[in-house]
């Protein structure tokens, strides 16, 4: 088996508690650093004025792209990410190198790790 294809993983990332246009900042930076289910033209939408948003993604971090600095966030954001250990550590560092990421939970499984976090703006 290939080296690369031991590591081959992607993550779901879900992003709520913040506005459309604050869901689209964060997918469309991540969408520079890695292989995405998301288009360019994959646009969050707010749908119903009042209910609270969930926008969801699907990420292969196997290889890091460069990534730019994202533009600035509103207000914090929640995100929801499933995966592998070692793809959620990759999401996590990345994030790391382009938000403020503070911790609110995380859960592990046998062969699965959650993460809970709240992104903002540097």
């Amino acid at each position: 088996m290939d080296r690369e294809q031991e590591h081959e993983e992607s993550v779901s990332l879900e992003i709520s508690g913040c506005s459309a246009e604050d869901a689209r900042i964060v997918f469309d930076t991540l969408n520079t650093c890695f292989e995405s289910d998301r288009g360019a033209d994959d646009v969050p939408q707010q749908l119903h004025e009042s209910r609270p948003m969930v926008w969801m993604g699907t990420f292969e971090v196997t290889e890091a792209r460069s990534c730019p600095p994202p533009a600035r966030l509103s207000a914090s954001v929640e995100a929801d990410a499933q995966g592998g250990y070692w793809a959620i550590e990759r999401l996590r560092e990345t994030l790391d190198s382009m938000f403020t990421v503070k911790d609110l939970a995380s859960a592990s499984g046998d062969q699965e790790r959650e993460l809970h976090v709240r992104l903002e703006s540097r």
